[in-house]
């Protein structure tokens, strides 16, 4: 079976283009499975049902559960075809069709009954108009209701030998609990339109009436927002038991996350998209199109689905079948759904049938059915696969752009429950949750009390480096977004003074260009910049950051004898941090470094002066800014991790952290060639490399070092030696 290329049915393509053009909403689906919807009303108000040898008659009804966040038109669109596009057919369905069909129902039925009964049929015709009349008035479609009022309404329907029960649930996940009744009901309505009576004490206040054999189809339209129905309360769990008991396999999907239109559009533009009468011209010709379909010749139409059609149904089914033998056991309700699929296509095929007026189900009418079905599936697949509950506190707190407390979020989450242990645990996974799709969840004490906040960060581009530079000081600078070849000649370029943030102008200066203090810093950064001053060599910390991504300049007082020059790593993230946090964050990189540096390099507004002197580049991995982003999780076990190693030098604790999962031999090689880049001779770089490798857990052997490492470090010193000779 292919089902590559599948459309849906041209007038619903063209309806709901006008829904998305009126909504603004470019995510199509919700809508589709809208105008599918009251299309299957339409035809089992009028009783229609597809016939096949395979599987008898089946009435055209439809279940269909459609979610949509906030803002996607549903309010809108919904109106949109009950006002413009079934008006038509509900009026003269209510004012004609009905008590036509349901007087002649009534008579035929006295007529029966007095023959078997020995009655007269005028007598057994007014009981039944008072049993109809009691049943209360037709209701087109109706928001909540109890078993009870669903059966008499059913009652009224045998009676009246047309219609449907249509439930039409707003906003569901706030109206699930309270409807539970009748969806269990509606479980037993779907397939054929049947029900088991009630058995209740027949007395003269409380009269049984008789029980009417005969169909009466339902539809039922779920829809409202994921987030109020998948919540990770109460409502959730039942709504996933109401899938698991049956309406997974019976019931379209729709899960639609609001797309605005790639186009911004003016306010005159959208004023000439919601007035334009073009749309209302064709939906005007569709409500009469479909005013045509209320004929009480019509009534219980059967449209018959012939032999070919019907083996394109079966070999969608063996197609459907072979997918869901693909589901382990455990995905019971996705292989039921799949496997259960070729039944309600074979529904909304003779819907598609009656809305055509075709005297049988034709091809085309079963594969923009299956089009709805695949999609369907589509939806159902993101509804099963719903956020955990720390996943939805993580974006919880990376998108309401303030500081919470456990307080806030115990009223503003129904999941966020349980003991301060299951808390402390779902925040704990909300956090790594958050480093895992590029966000960062903050954690800080003031007197006693936590305060969590959240932040999604922007992964850097290496061409949107952000620097402001200057030939002043302090005035004048401007903000630029620079590649990363772009900044090396930047950082070579005679008298510039340059900083890694942006700055304003200074408002008593308009024209000034930016001002460089803490007050003028705006926006984020995405460079770490560090300045080493004579402690160290440019080939020792070439090597030591050799898996990382670097640019090095040396600075004006750089000599053969002290080097003075000017590391650049470029952040895996721009951070956005306040002149407090900032300096810890560069206090945390400068701390974590194994060499020393210039530590009042930590403040926002810090500026470096460009030097046409000598330069590298490396490339390697960016900078992790997670591992120093202040009161984070990461940050935090990074400083625990460190003060259980005081007893190791910087230079020792950067290798013993990267023995615990690399390759050690070379390591430990490395280790080293920084030992006698620092000036140690031969017999003082064993000892220390013997000391170092007695203090990480499962050591190299002490002869593998003595024949590998040592080896190579004493080839390679020789080797140097060789080079500064005359």
């Amino acid at each position: 079976m292919k089902i590559d290329h599948l459309k849906f049915h041209p007038i619903q393509e063209e309806v709901v283009k006008i829904c998305m053009e009126k909504t603004q909403n470019a995510d199509a689906y919700f809508f589709h499975l809208l105008f599918a919807y009251f299309m299957s009303k339409i035809a089992t108000m009028m009783r229609v049902s597809v016939k096949t040898d395979a599987f008898g008659q089946l009435p055209c009804n439809m279940y269909a559960i459609n979610l949509a966040i906030s803002g996607s038109g549903k309010g809108r669109s919904l109106a949109l075809i009950e006002e413009e596009v079934i008006n038509g057919f509900r009026e003269k369905f209510l004012q004609e069709t009905f008590p036509i069909i349901s007087d002649d129902t009534k008579y035929k039925l006295s007529v029966r009954r007095a023959n078997r009964n020995g009655t007269d049929p005028d007598t057994e015709k007014q009981i039944l108009d008072e049993e109809f009349i009691q049943a209360g008035p037709m209701v087109f479609g109706f928001d909540s209701g109890t078993t009870a009022a669903v059966k008499q309404m059913r009652h009224k329907l045998l009676l009246a030998g047309l219609g449907s029960m249509n439930m039409e649930i707003d906003e569901i996940g706030s109206n699930l609990l309270g409807n539970s009744d009748v969806l269990t009901t509606y479980l037993e309505l779907y397939d054929i339109g049947k029900v088991k009576q009630k058995l209740v004490k027949h007395t003269r206040d409380n009269i049984r009436t008789e029980d009417l054999q005969g169909r009466t189809p339902a539809n039922m339209l779920l829809f409202g927002t994921p987030t109020k129905l998948l919540n990770g309360s109460k409502t959730e769990d039942e709504f996933y038991d109401m899938l698991e008991t049956g309406f997974a396999r019976r019931s379209f999907f729709g899960y639609s996350r609001y797309r605005a239109h790639g186009k911004e559009y003016t306010a005159e533009e959208i004023h000439d998209i919601l007035t334009d009468q073009s749309s209302s011209t064709y939906l005007h010709k569709l409500s009469d199109k479909l005013m045509e379909r209320a004929e009480a010749t019509l009534a219980g139409l059967v449209i018959p689905m012939h032999k070919d059609v019907t083996i394109n149904l079966l070999d969608y089914r063996l197609y459907c079948d072979k997918r869901a033998e693909r589901f382990s056991d455990y995905e019971d309700m996705r292989k039921a759904e799949m496997k259960h699929r070729y039944f309600k296509t074979a529904k909304l095929a003779g819907t598609y049938a009656f809305l055509d007026g075709t005297k049988s189900v034709h091809t085309e009418h079963l594969e923009y059915a299956i089009a709805m079905a695949e999609a369907s599936g589509s939806a159902f697949d993101k509804i099963l696969n719903r956020d955990k509950n720390y996943e939805k506190l993580a974006a919880y707190l990376c998108s309401i752009g303030r500081q919470v407390t456990h307080a806030d979020m115990i009223e503003d989450l129904p999941f966020y429950k349980g003991t301060e242990r299951d808390r402390k645990e779902m925040i704990s996974l909300a956090t790594a949750c958050a480093y895992r799709n590029n966000s960062v969840i903050r954690r800080e004490e003031v007197d006693g009390i936590e305060f969590f906040s959240g932040k999604a960060l922007i992964e850097t581009s290496m061409d949107d480096l952000l620097v402001s530079y200057s030939k002043n000081i302090t005035t004048g600078y401007v903000n630029q977004g620079i590649s990363w070849q772009q900044l090396g000649k930047l950082c070579t370029a005679p008298n510039y003074h340059w900083t890694a943030f942006w700055l304003s102008e200074d408002k008593s200066a308009p024209g000034s260009g930016g001002y460089r203090d803490d007050d003028h810093v705006q926006g984020g950064c995405n460079l770490a910049v560090i300045d080493v001053d004579g402690s160290t060599s440019v080939d020792m910390v070439k090597m030591l950051l050799s898996d990382w991504k670097y640019f090095i300049y040396t600075t004006k007082r750089h000599t053969k004898d002290a080097h003075r020059f000017r590391v650049v790593m470029p952040l895996s993230h721009i951070v956005e941090l306040d002149s407090k946090d900032y300096k810890e964050f560069m206090d945390n990189i400068l701390n974590w470094l194994p060499f020393s540096a210039d530590m009042q390099t930590n403040q926002r507004s810090r500026k470096w002066l460009t030097n046409a002197g000598d330069s590298w580049y490396h490339d390697g991995e960016l900078l992790d800014v997670f591992q120093f982003l202040p009161k984070t999780k990461k940050a935090e076990e990074r400083k625990v991790k460190a003060a259980k190693l005081t007893n190791l030098t910087a230079l020792e604790r950067w290798f013993y952290d990267r023995m615990e999962s690399g390759n050690r031999n070379n390591l430990m090689y490395r280790y080293a060639m920084a030992l006698a880049d620092s000036g140690l001779d031969l017999n003082s770089i064993q000892n220390n490399i013997l000391a170092l490798n007695a203090k990480i857990p499962d050591p190299l052997k002490e002869a593998e070092i003595l024949t590998t490492v040592m080896v190579s470090v004493n080839r390679k010193i020789v080797e140097k030696a060789n080079e500064v000779k005359p």
